[in-house]
């Protein structure tokens, strides 16, 4: 078989060789680079555009009691994490957009109202080796200074008064929601935790019976109140 020149494949085939040979060419243990994308700049000073902030009213919102509570847990022997909860839970919840601290809270724990499941356990609880509750009858917590982390979470320091003592904590508050149904409603919970022996709570804790860490949650839904 008799080949031919063909003039037209000689010039492609070099143009494509010089294309090749000024192409860098990658060793066997080179990685590829990647581009970075330029993140949009902040002027010195300035803080980064939060997503909007939840699509309520300003204004006070009363907690309703029937839709919130208070968990706790804590490890029993050490082993499970027995849990627990309070069933009357009080309060206010003061919505401020316009402000740097967006949210203010004022909340309210009925002692008495703890519930395990267990009427004798019930009992003990109530009892001056843990919440005292005929001396102290309720456990308090007042917002002090507010930090929005994102959209709808928020870190909240307050004060925690419990037993007659009273210690700063800092939680963790999301938003769960809101609604216009039976009157504008807000949904919120935090989450920390305590040591109960801050608090004068010691049964249990030198032998290993009840832990001394306590996490509590608190799950909130509030009404908003009528404006003055």
């Amino acid at each position: 078989m008799a080949f031919r020149f063909c003039p037209l494949c000689i010039v492609a085939g070099g143009t494509l060789l010089a294309g090749l040979a000024a192409t860098p060419m990658l060793c066997c243990d080179e990685e590829p680079s990647t581009t970075t994308l330029a993140s949009t700049a902040v002027a010195p000073g300035a803080k980064a555009t939060m997503e909007p902030l939840p699509d309520m009213p300003a204004g006070d919102y009363d907690i309703d009691p029937v839709h919130s509570t208070v968990l706790f847990r804590v490890q029993h022997l050490g082993a499970g994490q027995f849990w627990g909860r309070f069933n009357d839970v009080t309060g206010t919840i003061t919505f401020t957009p316009e402000k740097e601290e967006h949210f203010a809270f004022d909340v309210n724990v009925d002692l008495e109202s703890v519930d395990s499941g267990n009427d004798k356990l019930d009992s003990h609880l109530k009892s001056p080796d843990f919440f005292n509750a005929k001396e102290f009858k309720n456990m308090t917590f007042k917002s002090t200074e507010v930090e929005r982390l994102g959209q709808t979470v928020w870190d909240v320091s307050g004060d925690l008064t419990m037993n007659g003592v009273t210690k700063p904590v800092l939680a963790v508050i999301r938003f769960t929601g809101t609604a216009d149904m039976r009157g504008r409603k807000c949904g919120l919970e935090a989450e920390f935790d305590i040591k109960r022996s801050d608090f004068n709570q010691t049964w249990g804790v030198e032998n290993g019976a009840l832990g001394d860490k306590v996490r509590i949650i608190v799950g909130m839904e509030a009404t908003k109140a009528p404006d003055a």
